[in-house]
């Protein structure tokens, strides 16, 4: 194979080979670089871990100068100030959350922890009790004395506050000897671990959190298994020192002479969780259970978290509205240990783990770590695009005014208030609906490119989710009583719990409101219909036309058949234009329902009157991820129709009045010859299959109209032409209804 030339050689084509691929040393390419479009971007100057670099790569991201704060990526090792989350654009994304460290700190944890076990005792029960020197020293001598007279022995783990990777940790049995020094931990020592092989271990479970508001949280479905090195025996005074033996840090065992580095993944003293699930399964343990009791010791600790995190990242971000998306999302690992009855422990939580890949299963598991983390985050070329468009937008409205309510003037009546009022709810109804959207959306991509990750919150089972969000309630009463006054009175709001349906229901009455306060023809509420396509803005014409044309057959009935139909086409438009203004957005996000084949009911076509209690309700109109997106109504649970379903019965009526007018000479006719008792078999024949014909054009006439409403598209035609053929057919179906009447 040949190689590259050395410098020093001076071939033509090698020399120029070498430029070409060294790009960067032309000033003229570097800026064409810099104006090409469609590059994500990312800042990794804050990490020492290659693994890092190697996904952004894969992913296809641009490495940016270690200055760059604009990247749409910035990823560092450490936590970050408050100021640089605030200084951050709405496409860019940090891999940290302000307020974490609630959690992420020793002794932030167990203070936190301690006061959810007061108020959810029977709920927090996976972590070990806990005390913080020098603050609780005098409580820990106290259960050291009570332990004694009840003649007991435990053993105790000191850990720094503040400390990692295993440093200043000890244990002891005789807690009177320990005096109270600042920032210490002591905690209860778990001397009845599950053991495998002997050895005691401990799990690195990894945990992304993409947003705190919401919370979304999604659990890694593989890990570590970080094994001690030396075999376990339980805690003695011979034995105390023997590090490991007891702990199960990576840091402290890799200087072990006996630590295996075997890079098959049932041997060595690391191993994956994936194994770890087959060797449960091979002794026949319950890993379903053991996912469902990792997952809801994750949630229930984030919980403990989200009140401060929300907090915080609220006072960073005052004016980011509440459901867009996050700039902080964090990769967690938790360190959980596993009693002998296969009960989770949590031990405390690392808001940076490592990433170094010492060996192949560190580079297995944490490369998937990341690379599903990075897919499920959705940073698109697009972001930053549409975050100036937005602040344009933004501006424009602070400038003219756009988009804000009215005040209400100091001597409004009570119906300038209740209007008032009411056009409030409907903007905050809005709002809310618009946020929820944007959730189903987000998390419709979320379930395309989960990986191997998993949602654990918000949870699938309804029960559950009840639970999680009943926690969540105490954690805000717990730790932000008389704090942030707004975020109470959010978790507190129904609407925050409120499904698509049924903030479209409450959108649909508050339309109901609006008209009865506005004086107009009240209608009852009920389910819309759902159509594929937008509704026509203008009804057909022709039908009053043709109604007035033809009324020089049938004298003055035919001139109050038009009054009716003026009437109807007034009605029409009236309720056309009391429609809530939220339907113009409501067909834009509801396009990709669904198309669904409407079939008028022939009752109502033979019936000139109508009955809201014996027609049958339409579907309502709701957005693909909707879960009433077509509901059935029962006959002994129907709702009352809405606007749309009560047009139609309108139009169907008329129809059959200007069919039954323009018919009338025939029926008069056939009247007159039956009267004579000329009727024979031929003229029975004659007499159906005039009538049979009658139905067949009346049918045909209301679907055209049905067509007309659907703005029905012909493939290589405009809406000109579309309306043109419509009409067209409209007309010879007139014409055709008129032979048929007078032949």
């Amino acid at each position: 194979m040949p190689s590259l030339p050395n410098e020093g050689d001076n071939h033509g084509t090698a020399s120029v080979t070498l430029r070409s691929e060294l790009p960067y040393q032309s000033p003229i390419k570097r800026k064409v670089r810099k104006k090409k479009n469609g590059v994500i971007t990312a800042n990794v100057a804050g990490t020492k871990y290659e693994i890092v670099r190697v996904v952004i790569r894969e992913m296809g991201f641009v490495k940016t100068r270690d200055e760059d704060e604009t990247a749409n990526l910035i990823w560092s090792d450490s936590a970050v100030q408050q100021e640089k989350i605030a200084e951050l654009r709405n496409y860019q994304r940090i891999n940290h959350f302000p307020g974490m460290g609630e959690i992420c700190r020793k002794d932030f944890l167990a203070r936190n922890m301690t006061k959810m076990i007061k108020c959810q005792p029977q709920e927090y029960t996976f972590i070990p009790r806990t005390w913080i020197f020098p603050a609780e020293y005098t409580q820990f001598q106290n259960y050291v004395k009570e332990l004694k007279k009840k003649r007991r022995q435990k053993t105790f783990i000191v850990k720094p506050a503040n400390g990692a990777m295993g440093h200043g940790i000890s244990l002891i049995r005789n807690g009177e000897k320990l005096q109270a020094q600042d920032h210490l931990i002591v905690q209860e020592y778990l001397d009845k671990p599950f053991l495998m092989e002997g050895y005691k271990f401990d799990l690195r479970v990894y945990i992304l959190v993409t947003s705190c508001d919401p919370l979304k949280v999604f659990l890694y479905h593989d890990g570590l298994v970080r094994m001690g090195t030396e075999k376990y025996h339980p805690p003695s005074d011979s034995n105390l020192s023997q590090l490991y033996m007891h702990l199960t840090n990576y840091s402290v065992n890799k200087h072990n002479e006996h630590f295996g580095r075997d890079e098959t993944e049932d041997k060595g003293s690391k191993r994956s969780i994936k194994w770890f699930t087959e060797f449960l399964e091979t002794n026949n343990l319950d890993v379903s259970k053991f996912w469902n009791d990792i997952s809801e010791l994750v949630v229930k600790t984030l919980i403990v978290a989200e009140p401060h995190v929300l907090h915080a990242y609220r006072m960073c971000r005052p004016g980011q509205a509440p459901g867009s998306d996050s700039v902080c999302f964090e990769v967690l690992g938790f360190d959980i240990l596993l009693d002998r009855k296969l009960k989770p422990w949590l031990l405390e939580i690392n808001r940076a783990p490592s990433f170094g890949t010492d060996q192949k299963i560190d580079y297995d598991v944490k490369k998937g770590v990341l690379l599903n983390a990075l897919k499920l985050l959705n940073i698109r070329t697009s972001d930053k695009r549409r975050n100036l468009a937005q602040q344009k937008a933004e501006a424009q409205k602070r400038l003219y005014g756009q988009g804000s309510m009215k005040k209400l003037l100091p001597g409004s009546s009570d119906w300038e208030k209740q209007r008032h009022t009411l056009e409030r709810r409907k903007e905050e109804l809005k709002e809310r609906l618009a946020q929820v959207r944007k959730q189903i959306s987000k998390e419709e991509h979320e379930n395309r490119h989960m990986g191997n990750y998993r949602r654990i919150y918000p949870p699938d089972d309804k029960t559950l989710l009840e639970k999680y969000e009943s926690l969540l309630a105490t954690a805000f009463q717990t730790f932000l009583a008389g704090r942030a006054a707004s975020l109470q009175r959010e978790m507190n709001n129904p609407l925050t719990r409120m499904k698509e349906e049924d903030i479209l229901d409450l959108l649909e009455q508050c339309e109901i409101d609006d008209e009865k306060l506005m004086g107009k023809c009240t209608r009852q509420r009920g389910p819309k219909p759902l159509y594929s396509m937008p509704e026509s803005a203008q009804p057909l014409r022709k039908l009053k036309n043709y109604n007035s044309d033809s009324s020089c057959d049938s004298g003055s009935s035919m001139s109050e058949s038009g009054e009716e139909t003026e009437k109807e086409d007034h009605n029409e438009k009236k309720e056309k234009k009391v429609s809530y203004d939220l339907e113009e957005n409501k067909y834009k996000s509801l396009e990709r329902s669904g198309r669904m084949n409407w079939k008028p009911s022939i009752k109502n076509i033979k019936s000139p009157s109508y009955s809201p209690s014996t027609s049958s309700a339409g579907p309502i109109r709701r957005s693909v991820s909707c879960p009433r997106s077509i509901s059935t109504m029962q006959s002994h649970e129907q709702r009352p129709f809405s606007a749309k379903a009560s047009l139609q019965v309108q139009r169907a009526s008329s129809v059959n009045r200007a069919r039954s007018l323009n018919c009338s000479p025939s029926s008069s006719r056939v009247s007159q010859t039956s009267s004579l008792g000329t009727m024979n078999s031929s003229g029975n024949e004659s007499l159906l299959q005039q009538k049979t014909k009658e139905q067949e054009v009346a049918l045909t006439k209301e679907t055209l109209l049905i067509f007309n409403d659907m703005r029905m598209k012909f493939p290589g035609k405009t809406d000109e032409e579309s309306e043109l053929i419509i009409e067209d057919a409209y007309w010879r179906t007139q014409n055709s209804m008129l032979e048929a009447c007078w032949s």
